[in-house]
């Protein structure tokens, strides 16, 4: 709007000069549109980007004496222009009272007309023509303020959808490491416990390690399978069967790796969302987990309870307890599952007392 502003003022000034040459006018019009030419393209830069009301009001002030006085020397279209600019410049920088005012001031420029009828109807035209300057480049201003209220908004936008995908990159990523952790990890725990157990009665009994190696290596198979299905999970949702099915088949798993393990299922039950049942599944997986590895348990039992508005798993042991610590990657993923859900983990330990796992979440 600045360059267009500047534009047209030095066009005024071509017509005064061409005025002033051509039709004998004074000459002491030009120096005065000069200087009003310098200002208007030069000063009016430099006094917009201060944004300061005093030095507004000062340029404004001498713009319009320049331009009055030149208007009286040189009565025509090229000072009529400059009365144009100025208002455009008004609106830019000074408040709406001001520019008013300086709207209603521009027309009295024709008050030293000899007859009165014909400085009210030139008076009229001008204030006519500053109106229109003054409402047109309103709304030019309020144009360009919409396009950088706009342009900012789509910033926000970008930086809130980046946002948005850097925590669901970390969200996944968490989801990952929870399976990975009770998944792949469960397995090999199992493995590497089995293939313990071989050694040991390797030189004194090499029928019964056989038959855990083989045991061994049907765990591992179900490791690897597990890791194709979690990888298989990435691209598309996970399918799921009952969850008594499953826990019953983790109550045998356990029972194979040494600690009989006996489920117990009560209350009415339904299917659940694919979420609370794995999160379910999940939390009865790392308690018999944590019993095999820590709790040195003759027994285990692992319950399954249908409430009325929630489901809980639970795990408990006969083994030696112990402090009940939630520093661990597998108890932190279940509490991270439970969180998501509306649910609750609770881990109650004492020594010589066992340890009790449950996981309740809505469903």
């Amino acid at each position: 709007m600045n360059r267009a502003l500047a534009v047209l003022t030095a066009g005024a000034f071509l017509t005064l000069v061409i005025a002033v040459v051509g039709a004998g006018g004074p000459i002491a019009a030009l120096p005065l549109g000069a200087a009003y030419t310098l200002l208007s393209v030069g000063g009016f830069w430099w006094v917009s980007r201060r944004a300061r009301p005093a030095l507004s009001a000062a340029y404004v002030a001498v713009q319009l004496a320049l331009a009055f006085t030149t208007f009286a020397l040189q009565p025509s279209v090229a000072t009529t222009l400059f009365f144009v600019v100025l208002v455009s410049q008004c609106v830019l920088v000074l408040p709406r009272p001001a520019t008013a005012a300086v709207v209603l001031l521009i027309p009295f420029a024709h008050a030293p007309m000899e007859s009165w009828q014909a400085a009210l109807r030139e008076g009229v035209g001008l204030f006519a023509s500053v109106l229109f300057a003054a409402l047109i480049t309103e709304l030019l201003r309020r144009e360009q303020q919409l396009r950088r209220d706009l342009a900012e908004a789509h910033q926000q936008l970008r930086d809130y959808a980046a946002q948005a995908e850097r925590l669901a990159t970390a969200q996944e990523r968490n989801r990952v490491a929870r399976d990975i952790h009770d998944g792949l990890g469960h397995s090999l725990t199992v493995v590497q416990m089995q293939v313990k157990a071989a050694r040991a009665v390797l030189s004194s009994d090499p029928a019964k390690a056989d038959d855990v190696l083989a045991k061994a290596q049907q765990l591992s198979e179900d490791a690897l399978g597990a890791v194709r299905r979690s990888v298989h999970a990435l691209r598309e949702p996970r399918a799921t069967g009952p969850l008594p099915e499953a826990l019953g088949a983790l109550a045998e798993e356990a029972s194979a790796a040494g600690v009989p393990t006996r489920l117990d299922v009560s209350g009415t039950q339904r299917p659940l969302p694919d979420d609370a049942r794995e999160a379910l599944y999940r939390a009865a997986q790392e308690g018999l987990t944590n019993v095999r590895k820590h709790a040195r348990a003759g027994r285990a039992d692992l319950l399954l309870h249908y409430g009325e508005a929630a489901v809980r798993v639970e795990v408990r042991d006969d083994g030696v307890g112990g402090e009940a610590s939630s520093a661990g990657f597998g108890l932190m993923g279940l509490r991270e599952r439970a969180a998501q859900l509306g649910g609750r983990l609770h881990v109650e330990s004492a020594p010589g007392a066992g340890c009790t796992l449950s996981m309740e979440v809505p469903g």
